[in-house]
Parts: C-alpha cells; structure tokens; sequence
C-alpha cells in the first residue's frame, strides 16, 4: 500500500490521498478563455470546438476503421463521419484533421521506403516493444535520408516545434522489427549486440537494411513514448558507428554495477536523459548475468522515476521555500502552471482533458486527472502513468537548481489542438522550460489562487476541489506561521 498519507482526517473523508479521475458535466466549460498571455479574452468557439450536428445520417453500409474509431471523436457511432467531412467541416470537433496530419507525414516517407531494401542513417534509434513479453519485437529507427539525423530521436530540442513537426520527424524512422526474449540481451547475438552498438553512439550512423517486405504505414501511437513511422520484419542490417558516447560505453562495460546506479552515474555526468532511457532499454547496464532489453514505452518511465527518487532524496535535506512561486507556459495547445508552495517537499501533478482532445473524445465534458505524494514519496504506481515521473524529475531538477525544498503543484489544461499523442517528453521538456523562466512571486495563498484563475479556462474551484495540496494548504498550519522556522 502506498505510505504517502492525507495530512488531515477531514481529508482522508474526502478521498484525495489517493489516485482520483474526475469527470466535470458540459456546465463546467466555460463562455469564454482568458489568455493571461495576450491580456485578451478569446470566444470559446476559437478554442474548444464541440462537434458539430450531423447534417446527414450515416451512410448505409458503412463501417468504421478500427484504428481510426478509438481517437476521433464520434467515428465510431457515424462510420461515414469522415468521409462526409473530408476536413472541410472538422466534424469531429478537432482545430485540425487528424488524418490530414498522419498522411501528410506519410507522404513524405513512404516514397523514399518503396521497396524491402533501405539505405539511409539512424539517429541513432532503438525500438523495442512490450507485447508479447518476454518475448518482444526489437529492432533499429532508421531514416531513408543519410547524414544527420539526431533530432529525430532527441525530443529535447522539440521544445518549440508544432505537433506536424514532430510528427513528421518520428514517421521519417522507419521501424525494423525483430523477435527476442528479453533475457538475450545479457548473451546478445549478432542482431542485439548490434542494436546495443547502436544505442550507446553518440551521432547519427549510416545504417542499411533488408526488410522481409517493404514497410507499411501506421502510425504508432502512445501516451509515454513519441510517435513512431512504417515499419515491417527486419531480416538483417548493417551500421557504421563511427563514435560512441564514452560515458555510456564505460558504463556498458561496467558489469558489476547495477543499472540503477549506471543511470545516476550517466545523469550526474550530463548525459540526456533521452540517451539513457536508449540505452537503458536495449539491455546494456546493470550487472552481468541480470541484464535485460526493456520496452522502450517501460525504460522511458523508470529512468524518469530513478532520476526523481535520486534527486529528491538531496531536495529533502534543503532549507524550505517561505513563499508561492509560480511559472506559466504554454505549447502544443497545453496551458501549464507549477506552483511551488512553501513548506517541506510534496508533489502533486494534475490533468485536465478538454472534450474533443485525444484521450478524451467525449464532446461535452471535461475530464481531470491527478495522483501525488507527501513528503516520504510513493510506493504504489501513479495513476495518471509516466506523466508524473516525467513533470516529478523536471521539478525535482528546478528545486536543486534554486536550492530550496518546496511542495510543488503542477496543473495542466490540455485543449483541443493537441490532436494526437506525442509521448512524456511533452510533460517532462515543457515542464523544465517553464521552470527556467523567472517566476511570479506571492507571500499569500489567496495570490496562487488568483494566479490558477487567471493562467486556466476551467474554473479555480474545479482545480481547488481535485488538489490535494491545495486542500492541504488551506487546511494544514505550520511551524512558520507561528514565528518559529521549522527545524
């Protein structure tokens, strides 16, 4: 069971020590969006569309794509929902059409992979998949353009780029797809040792490859990892590393060390954390004898999580912040605020789903989302998934740089423009560039609150009702207030 307790029995009535989903009734979408940004406020309309009457019935006969129906609102009740659109009505209540956007990234790839044969440079990119565990499909990224293509796979310089962007450097890596069980990347063959090879470079690699057929397009979609292109059955391919990262290949050497401790190690040194989740997922740290390929969606989230845990257990023995830090950003049609709040280390990460985005296709009601921890931390997985460890290292990262222990409040309000899943990065690399900007400054709780009223379209009681810490805050005195600083 999870050791992080409510801080008051008020609280423990009210159930929000806990996992906790919340679905707000169309009464809570409000008339109008202030944009604290611009100092302007926007009709609603521009920013959440609903989906729009049907102005005909389905098509007889007509039945829906399976993997279209799950991520566009209303495909699967009206199987003819797309082909009376055609992207001129947006009947789907998306700003844009999402097929539009997956085709015409794939209509800059699949020309350059027409046939079984590819020439062309990795990233360097390694896949490895879950399904099927223990044994899994693995294989390389490869891109049908030579040269450098690093930032196709280093979502740390995405920061900036548009959803179309990002999207399209993903469907340019064209997935090889190879069956192994997890345990042979302790004993690799020829195909995983180069595949291990692959995830410790440190540049791009000129890389060819047959394919049992020529690749097929579907975009691979998920919430922890980036968007990936075609892919078909690899039979055999041929690198050309010309420059390993030392770090990492020191530490790939390192058999008597065990992966948590390499992770650290690699992330103390300055390496990104996107090149040890690589690495960590093709098998090559941790101990001989117990080393394993992990599933790329899986090694993203535990190097978030080992990172965090190393970085708090040094935030916790820093002196606490005495008053409310705020920082906004917005990207991708996401509205952040993180709030650090005076007083020891707690955290809390919330979501909020406007109707008609990607995992929310209800066209009415808004869906929010949270999970957090007290002070001694968690031991029972987050409900919201790798969001929170992505949002908890990228805090974590700016408490140290400050040099203050605080509890900390991240708040997202997801709109309708963020039209497909583009993995955790999204959370981790926005979180830590809102962090980097100077932060708003108020000694009173009444302040932060006017703050999240301001920075979100969802009403501040909405967000007061689903925080824990905000409930906390308001509930909870301390040491501080009564003249005497906490020991």
């Amino acid at each position: 069971m999870d050791q992080a307790t409510p801080q008051s029995q008020d609280e423990a009535r009210r159930g929000t020590s806990g996992p906790y989903l919340r679905l707000e009734e169309e009464s809570a979408a409000p008339t109008a969006f202030p944009d604290p940004s611009a100092g302007k406020t926007t009709p609603a309309g521009s920013l959440l569309p609903m989906a729009a009457a049907s102005p005909a019935p389905p098509l007889d006969g007509a039945t829906a794509v399976p993997q279209l129906s799950w991520s566009i609102p209303g495909l699967a009740e009206d199987p003819s929902l797309c082909l009376r659109c055609r992207s001129a009505q947006l009947l789907c209540g998306r700003p844009v059409c999402p097929i539009l956007v997956r085709y015409n990234a794939f209509a800059k790839t699949l020309p350059m992979v027409g046939s079984a044969h590819l020439d062309g440079s990795s990233p360097p990119g390694v896949f490895v998949g879950r399904f099927g565990y223990p044994k899994i499909s693995i294989g390389p990224l490869m891109s049908p353009l030579h040269g450098d293509t690093l930032l196709y796979d280093t979502p740390e310089e995405w920061v900036g780029r548009s959803v179309s962007e990002v999207v399209g450097f993903r469907t340019m890596l064209v997935r090889g797809t190879h069956r192994a069980r997890v345990q042979e990347a302790d004993r690799p063959d020829s195909f995983i040792e180069k595949l291990q090879l692959l995830a410790l470079s440190a540049a791009s690699v000129e890389a060819e490859a047959e394919f049992r057929r020529p690749p097929r397009g579907h975009l691979s979609l998920s919430e922890t990892t980036p968007p990936y292109g075609p892919s078909a059955p690899i039979d055999r391919f041929r690198l050309d590393v010309r420059k390993v990262d030392q770090g990492l290949e020191r530490l790939s050497s390192d058999t008597d060390a065990l992966a948590t401790t390499a992770v650290s190690e690699l992330y103390d040194r300055g390496v990104r954390v996107s090149r040890i989740q690589r690495a960590f997922s093709a098998g090559t740290l941790g101990r001989r004898g117990h080393r394993k390929l992990v599933p790329t969606r899986w090694s993203i989230t535990a190097v978030d999580d080992i990172l965090g845990k190393q970085n708090l257990a040094d935030v916790r023995d820093l002196p606490t912040l005495s008053e409310y830090w705020v920082y906004r950003y917005t990207a991708l049609d996401n509205r952040w605020l993180i709030a650090l709040l005076p007083g020891a280390y707690r955290y809390e990460s919330i979501e909020a789903w406007y109707p008609n985005t990607f995992w929310n296709p209800d066209t009415t009601r808004i869906v929010m989302i949270g999970d957090h921890e007290w002070h001694r931390g968690r031991t029972t997985y987050a409900s919201i998934g790798g969001c929170y460890y992505a949002a908890r290292l990228a805090t974590s990262e700016g408490l140290l740089r400050v040099g203050r222990q605080a509890g900390v409040l991240v708040l997202r309000e997801v709109h309708p423009g963020e039209i497909l899943p583009l993995g955790v990065w999204n959370v981790r690399e926005h979180v830590r560039a809102a962090l980097e900007l100077p932060p708003e400054r108020c000694t009173e709780l009444a302040d932060l609150h006017q703050k999240i009223a301001e920075a979100f379209a969802i009403p501040l009681d909405r967000w007061r009702t689903q925080s824990a810490l905000l409930h906390d805050a308001r509930t909870q005195r301390r040491l501080e207030e009564f003249g005497e600083p906490a020991r």
